[in-house]
């Protein structure tokens, strides 16, 4: 009996430590804007989970202080917040519970964010997010 224990635990286990391709889908995130598409992980929190219930979603974007894209949604978003020190351009951020926000630029801050994810390649995004009011489209794989 012992043994047969022993091995369900191993088989369960195993089974609930190998992600599947479809809980690695599960974290990505498509990010279009204009033509070009960047793809980003979100991460495992309550927020980026909320905020992956709301896709797909095209948002208008304005600047905020040449450095960052943002949309405040109707609604608030679970949040925990922290101060990260420093943001990175194409992290992928939730301010005040509220506010989506995709930097486009580097810089040290002294804000609380709750991290929703991070675009994995952020070559070109500050030319795609262009100056003034841009739309973005966010969606799955």
């Amino acid at each position: 009996m012992k043994t047969l224990l022993f091995l369900a635990f191993i088989i369960v286990g195993s089974v609930t430590r190998a992600p599947g391709r479809a809980e690695n889908e599960a974290q990505k995130l498509r990010i279009t804007v204009g033509k070009k598409v960047f793809t980003a992980t979100l991460a495992t929190n309550e927020a980026a989970a909320a905020f992956r219930a709301l896709l797909p979603v095209t948002l208008t974007m304005h600047d905020v202080n040449q450095n960052e894209k943002a949309y405040d949604l109707a609604k608030c978003l679970p949040s925990a917040d922290a101060k990260p020190g420093s943001i990175r351009a194409g992290d992928l951020m939730l301010w005040s519970s509220q506010t989506v926000v995709v930097f486009y630029k580097s810089f040290p801050t002294s804000y609380s964010y709750t991290r929703l994810g991070r675009v994995d390649d952020p070559t070109g995004l500050a030319e795609s997010l262009g100056a003034g009011d841009v739309t973005v489209k966010f969606d799955g794989p």
